[in-house]
């Protein structure tokens, strides 16, 4: 829809000129006095903007977290090593060893979204940020905003599907009978417009932004209750409700991006060796203890009989348990390209990853498991989850030898990263 890219493309824009900075007249002299000594200070200066301490706020936080002492590291190891023996012993799949490294391989996953030109922020904190950054765009694009904040604001896409479906059936009705004061009335009370629309955030505000107000009118049994009326004026402005049904339909959701954290190390025989937040599983330590040993009691009176239905569900279990991989790609020269997922992205996702982070990205390469086992073509479309990647892996990044000898014999060298990379090499 060309009004939703429009939006889009003026917050880019609006975005743009905000970091650039304030403006100045052509016949203003730019160039800026030179300090005098001990001259105070400007009193106009402004303090930091609500998205820095936001920002500050988090990495306080982050910073003010308590350190694990040495026994509680040990326990954490224990329980780890007998959750891993305890899922190898009754089918589960392969499972990292993250019991060799007390620090975090990652201090915990962030998020960005380049619509509001926040980034860096926990989940939770960047779509509070979401949130009331399309409060702040109300007065200017009401109809597009409204429209945005019911996709956005709401997680159960099959409940704004129906919610949709609702508010346009409404719409159609009006446009079906502008003259008929019934189709201009929605009484709040009613079960469908209670559960369908009504209980989903936004609504309230894309009634208002259509031309819908709250009255009290006597209703079906005579006494009065809450309406939703649309304007007479309103109800005429045909063209105005094409496009609020065009808004509905062609809107969607403003999500966070997850941030790939990348980051570059040395060559360390010790890469294996990872210990992610509990952020990455959907499932708390205490949660997973009781759940291996249900297992286990439950795997003891079957005698170890199960049906291959049975193993298939208890494999499906245990990929949701993940949230995030932290993936290691050992390139051939030893270097570590080190990144965040989502346990359910594909194994496409990690394969172009890579690539975006290759001086020359045209290279064939293949990945090859922890197992020693290659990735395939096959298993592009499997999830990082499927391919026993979560939630802590390393991989080696593998070139065709025919292709490489080509390479070298015209004076290339083997893949390597990107020089904005190899600025910031770190050890582990």
């Amino acid at each position: 829809m060309a009004a939703i890219k429009k939006f889009f493309e003026k917050k880019k824009l609006d975005l743009k000129f905000k970091r650039v900075g304030g403006g100045h007249a052509l016949t203003e002299d730019t160039k800026r006095a030179p300090l005098v000594a001990n001259q105070p200070a400007s009193s106009s200066r402004t303090g930091p903007s609500s998205e820095s301490q936001m920002a500050a706020r988090a990495a306080l936080s982050r910073l003010d977290e308590p350190s694990k002492s040495a026994i509680q590291v040990k326990a954490e190891m224990d329980e780890r090593k007998r959750a891993v023996a305890l899922a190898e012993t009754y089918s589960a799949p392969r499972e990292v060893h993250l019991d060799h490294s007390p620090a975090l391989a990652v201090t915990g996953v962030l998020f960005r979204c380049p619509m509001t030109g926040l980034s860096l922020l926990p989940r939770k904190e960047m779509e509070a940020h979401i949130e009331e950054f399309l409060l702040c765009q109300l007065g200017e694009e009401p109809e597009l905003t409204t429209a945005l904040m019911i996709h956005t604001l709401n997680k159960d896409a099959a409940k704004v599907k129906v919610c949709i479906e609702t508010l346009c059936k409404y719409i159609d009705n009006v446009l079906q009978h502008p003259q008929d004061d019934k189709f201009c009335k929605i009484r709040q009370s009613n079960k469908a417009f209670a559960e369908r629309v009504a209980a989903l955030r936004g609504t309230e505000e894309f009634l208002q932004a259509a031309g819908f107000t709250s009255k009290l009118l006597p209703g079906p049994s005579g006494v009065e209750e809450a309406f939703w009326v649309l304007s007479p004026q309103a109800a005429a402005d045909q063209q105005r409700l094409h496009n609020l049904k065009e808004a509905l339909f062609e809107a969607e959701p403003i999500r966070p991006e997850l941030d790939r954290n990348v980051t570059v190390y040395h060559p360390n025989p010790s890469a294996n060796r990872m210990n992610v937040p509990e952020e990455f599983y959907t499932i708390s330590p205490e949660e997973l203890k009781r759940e291996q040993k249900a297992k286990q009691e439950a795997s003891e009176k079957l005698g170890m009989l199960r049906t291959k239905e049975m193993r298939q569900r208890e494999r499906q279990r245990e990929l949701r348990r993940y949230r995030y991989c932290l993936i290691r790609t050992r390139l051939p020269e030893g270097l570590l390209l080190q990144g965040v997922f989502k346990a359910h992205e594909k194994l496409s996702a990690l394969n172009a990853f890579i690539r975006e982070s290759l001086s020359h990205d045209w290279i064939p390469f293949t990945l090859t498991s922890p197992s020693g086992s290659k990735f395939t073509d096959e298993d592009e479309n499997r999830s990082l989850a499927e391919c026993d990647l979560a939630p802590a892996a390393v991989v080696n990044l593998e070139c065709d030898p025919n292709v490489m000898r080509e390479i070298v014999a015209e004076g290339g060298k083997a893949p390597q990263l990107k020089a904005e990379l190899l600025q910031n090499v770190k050890s582990l």
